[in-house]
């Protein structure tokens, strides 16, 4: 089914004994292009590209906790780097909810604060993250169980540190706090470190996100397909997506190859058979498969999960496999980055299960949704007063007036 089993098919056809049609020789920017669009995720993607940009400059006001503020000259500094296409002023304008321009008169220079409604889900988002401590040790240990060495590079889960919902101190507050189960080592290469499992700490026995779905299928009353659920993956495909009897047939044969869980220790040589190849993509899949589900958002970049393909054992182009399996997965490419999503975690472009920490940061989503829109509302909300409104038009005035355009 996917591209690399197709390759190695094509290659010993005739010791196979049966023709096959493959996928045409394509770039793999052609080959992401030629994907089915699935909008509900595109215009989720389209609120993120900017959710993204906000972010950055949320975390460079919050470095300074006695007095968080940014100068706007510093990121009017930093806009190309920042993806600020017309500019930091213009761009903190555009969400009024989050950002509040603002003159100092002791520096002489316009700066830039968060919002109390902005605060506020900052400080919602910390409590839940401190809160779920247990659990992100759980997630790291899950991780590294998933690797053949029990072994990660730090690097990579710093890649990957906000997507994991770790603290921003997790190496004090998670792996230095648990001794026990973590320790950290020098690798081979220099300035290199890797995050490793304790000897003694439970590796195994863990239950896939994908394993608890079967089961749950199989509890049901009108479930008459046990024996094909016993090595399925749940599917959905984008609308107007057309499925035709050769895609079926494969998908079905697929989901009744062999399945080996992420937890499970391989043993034995790599063999490039059929059935061995289709086996070790379908390892593949519910090892990606299972990283998405430890997710906060059940989303992440494509090229951080790269990051992990190496210690993953993992022998496939990791877009590619996503590509691969649209009913599992789904690749967006908004944003200049490619962005990959559990589809089943999703409805209607919302979490079907959240999680604390997804809800503060879906309170963010929605103001940056809201751009300029009903500012003096969220204000009244938050006790804030309609003069706060007016007050920071006027201070943005000021600003011009001082200091000129700053960016157009």
């Amino acid at each position: 089914m996917g591209i690399h089993i197709m390759k190695i098919l094509i290659k010993h056809k005739h010791s196979f004994g049966f023709s096959i049609s493959i996928r045409s020789k394509t770039t793999s920017a052609k080959y992401v292009a030629s994907r089915v669009r699935d909008p509900t995720f595109e215009k989720l993607m389209d609120k993120y590209k900017s959710l993204f940009k906000v972010i950055a400059i949320q975390d460079l006001i919050l470095t300074n906790p006695r007095n968080p503020s940014v100068s706007i000259d510093f990121l009017s500094r930093l806009s190309q780097k920042l993806h600020l296409n017309r500019g930091a002023t213009s761009f903190l304008r555009k969400f009024p909810h989050i950002f509040q321009i603002y003159y100092d008169p002791s520096k002489l220079l316009p700066f830039c604060r968060l919002t109390d409604a902005a605060l506020d889900v900052s400080k919602q988002e910390e409590n839940a993250i401190n809160a779920s401590l247990p659990m992100v040790a759980d997630r790291l240990v899950r991780i590294l169980s998933m690797s053949a060495s029990k072994t990660v590079p730090l690097r990579a889960i710093f890649k990957v540190w906000r997507e994991l919902g770790l603290p921003d101190n997790f190496e004090d507050s998670v792996i230095s706090a648990n001794p026990s189960v973590f320790q950290l080592c020098d690798a081979h290469e220099p300035n290199t470190h890797l995050l490793k499992l304790v000897e003694g700490v439970r590796r195994n026995g863990f239950r896939a996100a994908i394993e608890d779905w079967r089961v749950v299928e199989c509890c049901k009353e009108d479930c008459n397909v046990r024996t094909e659920l016993q090595f399925s993956f749940k599917h959905g495909y984008p609308p107007g997506m057309k499925l035709g009897k050769n895609f079926k047939a494969k998908v079905k044969e697929w989901q009744s190859s062999p399945y080996v869980g992420p937890y499970e220790v391989v043993v034995g040589e790599k063999k490039k058979s059929k059935a061995a190849l289709m086996a070790m993509e379908k390892r593949a899949v519910s090892i990606v498969h299972e990283f998405l589900s430890l997710t906060v958002e059940k989303m992440v970049e494509v090229e951080k999960i790269s990051q992990f393909r190496k210690w993953f054992g993992i022998d496939f182009n990791i877009r590619d496999l996503f590509l691969d399996h649209p009913g599992i997965f789904y690749l967006s490419t908004k944003g200049k980055r490619h962005t990959v999503f559990l589809r089943e975690a999703y409805e209607r472009g919302c979490l079907i299960e959240p999680n604390p920490v997804y809800d503060a940061r879906r309170r963010l989503l929605d103001l940056v949704a809201m751009g300029r829109r009903c500012r003096s509302a969220i204000n009244s909300n938050l006790q804030d007063g309609s003069s706060s409104s007016d007050n920071d038009g006027i201070e943005a005035e000021e600003t011009q007036q001082r200091h000129g355009s700053l960016s157009s």
